[in-house]
């Protein structure tokens, strides 16, 4: 069994510290995940994508864990999640940057508008385009070795984690559910969701 399992069945808040310092690794480049944000389930967490309860889109979160959520936002980016919790109650985490620590190479040809390697897997739309994960992904069981992204745990310490508000939410702003490695130059800025007017 994957020793990231065990983790990842717990607590949503819980499970998504333990993902910081674990490896992605897909098409060719491997990130160390540096800044997540947890999702919890439906009714208690109006940032949820599963707020509302099940649909086809959201299906996946209701687990069971270490599963793919891969969603498209703005018409034009991905972001994946990893399900967390137990199996048939909705929560995930967003993983939201990186810093590649394989293939920089191959990540850097697919961000060529990045100014620096700290921004090749910073925000979780330019942490997929470095991984090219979109939404093939979706499902797919992310602790599996011989999968198409593969989730392993950090093999070093991770430092001091930082936690704060969740970045461009437009309901439970202030829930401290943002968590990162302080002082990563690879984590990305916050901004507070600013509705239009």
């Amino acid at each position: 069994m994957n020793a990231l399992l065990p983790l990842l069945e717990g607590p949503v808040e819980e499970a998504a510290r333990a993902l910081l310092g674990c490896h992605l690794t897909a098409n060719g480049v491997t990130v160390r995940l540096t800044e997540v944000e947890a999702y919890s389930g439906t009714g208690e967490d109006p940032a949820s994508h599963a707020h509302r309860g099940r649909t086809p889109r959201n299906a996946v979160m209701f687990g069971p864990a270490g599963y793919a959520y891969v969603y498209f936002t703005y018409g034009m980016h991905y972001c994946l999640n990893v399900v967390t919790g137990v199996d048939g109650v909705a929560s995930a985490a967003l993983l939201r940057a990186g810093a590649v620590v394989d293939g920089l190479d191959v990540a850097r040809s697919r961000r060529p508008a990045a100014r620096g390697d700290e921004e090749l897997a910073r925000g979780p739309a330019r942490l997929c385009s470095a991984l090219a994960i979109d939404k093939s992904l979706y499902g797919a069981y992310l602790l599996d070795p011989a999968g198409p992204a593969v989730l392993t745990p950090s093999a070093e310490p991770v430092g001091k984690v930082s936690a704060g508000p969740r970045v461009g939410v437009t309901g439970a702003h202030d829930v401290p559910w943002r968590f990162w490695l302080t002082g990563d130059p690879t984590v990305s800025t916050y901004r507070r969701h600013v509705p239009r007017t």
